[in-house]
């Protein structure tokens, strides 16, 4: 299973929109379950986006998923950038 870093970018004027659907966004992170799973997520204090860190078998499959966030449902994400991501310190990081 592999770590991927997810980067939303907020599309403009989409406030209101993400808060309608932030509980259904919330819902859905925490019901991943399984092969792919939230790790830990947030949005950027500026309100420009987020970061969420969840683990999968790809990011083909990450990628499909996603697609079933409500805010991506919503149009409320301009951009999308899933980075593979390898932790080598701390909580996260893969010990031989």
């Amino acid at each position: 299973m592999s770590v991927f870093a997810v980067e939303y970018v907020y599309a403009a004027g989409s406030d209101a929109i993400r808060d309608e659907h932030r509980p259904g966004h919330r819902e859905f992170l925490s019901g991943l379950a399984g092969e792919i799973a939230l790790v830990a997520s947030g949005p950027y204090v500026d309100g420009s986006g987020a970061l969420l860190l969840l683990s999968a078998p790809s990011q083909a499959a990450l990628a499909e998923t996603l697609k079933d966030d409500p805010f991506a449902v919503s149009g409320s994400i301009a951009a999308l950038r899933i980075t593979e991501w390898s932790p080598v310190t701390g909580e996260l990081s893969h010990h031989a």
